[in-house]
């Protein structure tokens, strides 16, 4: 049958009938019927004056002509002229067709392979698409910690997979460090949570862990309302004294677990398990350079696990962000950075 006898038919139909083919259609093709509209999402946000500039962040502009498609928009601050996607995630994308399909996918943790062969993009494309959306979520809902607030650190060996290996011998994925005891081996991330869900996963520094690195990743955070519960390392105490704030230490040698019935780090231990679960099952282990990516998307995984229309939210989310872009650009600089924190 030729196309324009089936368009025919299809207007022929009754509307319930042709958006019910639709769906049908998209789950012939595998992909989901609920996928976003990313794209749409940005310009509505932009069309609806709750956007800025991406030069200066000036919440006053106008529409400015179309550039290659794309909605343009102009300043009134620094006159500058942005389009719809600057700063975004979506800045610089040639196959824009597809990204809304790309982002069903990578929420399903489709692995690279199958999203390359499903989207036929190329599997670089889709690492980097992948770290452009995680870097978009990095400063998405956080909030204070009140209340009894739990935090302990982690471990996961200094991993460079990807990298081709010029000299020396590589080693092999889930091996051990050369040294003893915590060294610059090992990258250490601070798990921090309350009892009211909030969250933050941040990478910290190689090696031991000191009172600043504790202070960058969650001193903004925290308040007089917060009650700190930890082990007893020096480096929580010096950090809770300095900051003024009640603090709970738990002593793993005299194997104290909980102190008065509620102080406690359970929480944050248990999510240690869920987060090394799942780097280790679904991406078989992921490069330092890359972790605080995957951490921003264990965080959003679990602050959106209740969600109904878990793509849907996710996708407008990331689209506000207009550091994004740069954020993605900065990885290497914040890699070479935690590197120099190595004893």
């Amino acid at each position: 049958m030729k196309k324009e006898a089936i368009k025919a038919y299809f207007m022929t139909l009754t509307r319930e009938t042709r958006q019910s083919l639709i769906g049908e259609l998209q789950e012939l093709d595998g992909l989901s019927s609920s996928t976003p509209k990313c794209q749409e999402y940005r310009r509505n946000i932009l069309d609806n004056k709750q956007g800025c500039c991406s030069h200066c962040g000036h919440t006053k502009y106008v529409k400015f002509g179309k550039d290659k498609g794309s909605q343009r928009y102009k300043c009134k601050a620094c006159q500058r002229s942005f389009t719809e996607y600057s700063g975004t995630w979506m800045a610089g994308l040639h196959q824009k067709d597809k990204i809304d399909d790309y982002l069903q996918l990578m929420l399903e943790e489709k692995s690279l392979d199958k999203i390359k062969e499903m989207l036929s993009i190329n599997k670089k494309t889709a690492f980097d698409w992948r770290h452009k959306i995680l870097s978009s979520i990095e400063h998405v809902d956080k909030d204070g910690f009140t209340g009894i607030t739990e935090s302990d650190e982690t471990f996961f060996l200094h991993s460079e997979k990807g990298k081709q290996k010029v000299d020396g011998k590589p080693r092999k994925r889930g091996g051990s460090s050369t040294k003893r005891g915590v060294n610059s081996d090992h990258i250490a991330v601070i798990v921090t949570q309350d009892r009211k869900h909030q969250i933050d996963l941040t990478v910290a520094t190689a090696g031991r862990l000191k009172k600043v690195d504790i202070d960058k990743a969650i001193g903004g955070r925290i308040s007089n309302q917060t009650i700190l519960c930890s082990d007893s390392h020096v480096s929580y105490k010096g950090f809770a004294i300095e900051n003024q704030i009640e603090h709970h230490p738990l002593r793993s040698d005299l194997k104290q677990r909980v102190k008065k019935g509620v102080y406690h780090i359970q929480h944050v231990n248990s999510t240690h398990h869920r987060l090394k679960k799942w780097v280790d099952n679904i991406f078989w282990g992921v490069s330092t350079k890359y972790l605080q990516q995957y951490l921003n998307w264990f965080r959003m995984k679990k602050n959106l696990k209740e969600s109904k229309q878990l793509v849907k939210e996710f996708a407008e989310i990331s689209v506000e962000d207009i550091g994004a872009y740069s954020r993605y650009e900065q990885l290497t600089d914040r890699y070479n950075n935690l590197l120099s924190t190595q004893n």
